[in-house]
């Protein structure tokens, strides 16, 4: 694989980290990103975020050293640290805060959780390092969408236009202002980032390891044998290769919980799906229990709803059990019938349609759906797209697609719901569904998360598959790497390498 020369040159090799993605980072600036290990590289490498969970993830200062709410909860100041530089020199003021939230929620960006800043009605800078946040109603909690979007330079961005974001050349040669800084860039193939040793000692200070290095490495079985070989220290695994790095001794299995859930997207704005009994018909077909069992070997569970069991708010939904004669049964009371061929068809249209994934894999789990659908007389075609061309059809205007397979990333505070399902929004980056229920609008709009996932389960606009517990291979030699709900790099400043393997690498 040639890991060696990712662009990690210079005296001390052994300080590097070789960290494996799947998938190209899509995009460094956190205004466009969905990628879940690009926005961890941006909140806990490259930038810094106004507020950071802990491991009881409470939300505490980081860039903002300290903030005060109003007596109705609908003003918040936030006092700006004043010892954070961006890479260039220039300071972090408020100025960058203010013009990152102001990008955020301008539609024209397009970033993910602009749903989660509706409520935000203003945001300006009250003295350099002072910042000024109102709102439209109370807020119970501290927005978690200021923990996790970055703050980014306004002396750099700030005369670009919201809509030109996506071509800026920032994208490219991007300027962080957090522990580690930016050093280059190859597309399709790594990200290579260097601790920054001025970075403030209240904020963690400069990171232990002296590169990280973000390796594009889209085989499962190259990933697999690059853990092997030593020439990457941290790679996803498939769950079917655990046991055989567990027999590794110089590697390690990390199964963590995160907040993903994989599901079929029905694009309900498109008939047939626009019919929520046909929805649950197919939703029947699935033997969602074997692919956890035989697609995750176990690390997952059922996924019943948008919400893993695992996060603080959720609460219990109504399942949809496998049954696939319930399924046959509800098929034909729509008039869905079975013809010779075994397809079912109503007015001469047959049940057939495409589902799109993400990848160049065997599509074990698209074929475990297409098999189970086939047994009720519903023909899937699988068609496999590069990330960019998928998102462009799940997000793009024309949403031209009937169903998708993909990932769905979540928040601890279940902004993404909003994202996911208003149907005031269906503009958004997640609005793949097209999903229409008055009743969830109201539900957001009381924030009553419970009753929205009470009534997404009922009205499954995405068969929820699963519910996916991290997995990762990690060489020993790494320590002080804990992986939970705030994500994989979480206490990546820790990270450090044992002085006794250190030889030989």
């Amino acid at each position: 694989m040639a890991l060696a020369a990712a662009g990690c040159g210079g005296p001390a090799p052994q300080a590097t980290v070789f960290f494996a993605s799947g998938a190209d980072l899509q995009s460094i600036d956190p205004l466009l990103t969905v990628h879940p290990l690009a926005r961890e590289v941006q909140r806990f490498a490259l930038f810094t975020t106004l507020a950071r969970y802990d491991s009881a993830l409470v939300a505490r200062p980081y860039l903002a050293a300290a903030w005060r709410w109003s007596a109705d909860r609908r003003t918040l100041d936030l006092d700006l640290r004043r010892d954070v530089r961006w890479h260039d020199g220039a300071p972090t003021t408020a100025a960058d805060a203010v013009f990152t939230l102001e990008a955020a929620r301008d539609p024209a960006t397009g970033y993910p959780r602009r749903a989660d800043l509706a409520c935000l009605t203003g945001a300006r800078a009250t003295g350099e390092f002072a910042l000024r946040l109102d709102f439209c109603r109370p807020q119970d909690a501290f927005p978690d969408v200021l923990t996790d979007l970055a703050v980014l330079p306004a002396h750099l961005l700030g005369a670009v236009p919201h809509r030109l974001l996506r071509e800026a050349a920032f994208n490219e040669h991007p300027v962080g202002n957090g522990p580690f800084r930016f050093v280059s860039y190859a597309p399709g193939a790594r990200w290579v980032f260097e601790a920054d040793p001025g970075f403030p000692a209240a904020l963690g200070g400069p990171p232990a390891i002296r590169r990280l290095v973000i390796v594009v490495v889209d085989e499962p079985a190259t990933k697999l044998a690059g853990l092997v070989t030593g020439e990457l220290d941290v790679a996803g695994i498939l769950p079917m290769h655990a046991a055989l790095v567990r027999r590794n001794p110089r590697l390690a299995v990390v199964d963590y919980p995160i907040l993903l859930t994989y599901g079929l997207v029905w694009n309900t704005a498109r008939p047939p799906f626009d019919d929520p009994r046909l929805r649950r018909a197919l939703t029947l077909a699935l033997d969602r229990r074997a692919m956890v069992e035989a697609y995750l070997y176990g690390f997952g569970v059922v996924a019943d709803g948008p919400v893993p069991p695992w996060h603080p708010l959720a609460v219990p939904v109504p399942g949809v059990p496998f049954d696939r004669a319930a399924a046959a049964a509800l098929l034909d009371s729509l008039d869905w019938r079975t013809g010779a061929d075994g397809l079912r068809r109503r007015a001469g249209r047959p049940l057939a349609f495409t589902i799109l994934t993400v990848g160049a894999a065997d599509n074990s789990l698209e074929q475990m759906i297409q098999a189970d659908l086939a047994a009720v007389g519903a023909r899937a075609r699988i068609r496999q797209l590069e990330l960019g061309a998928f998102l462009a059809r799940a997000s793009g205007p024309a949403r031209d697609y009937d169903a998708l397979v993909t990932g769905i990333p979540g928040d601890l505070a279940l902004g993404y719901l909003r994202g996911l399902f208003d149907s005031r929004r269906l503009d958004e980056p997640l609005q793949y569904a097209q999903y229409r229920n008055p009743s969830v609008d109201r539900a957001l709009d009381a924030g009553d998360l419970a009753e929205v996932q009470r009534l997404v389960a009922r009205d499954l606009p995405i068969t929820f598959l699963y519910h996916a517990r991290g997995l990762a291979g990690m060489n020993r030699r790494l320590l002080g790497v804990t992986m939970d709900l705030r994500g994989q790099l979480a206490t990546l400043q820790r990270w450090h390498l044992d002085p006794a393997a250190r030889e030989g690498r």
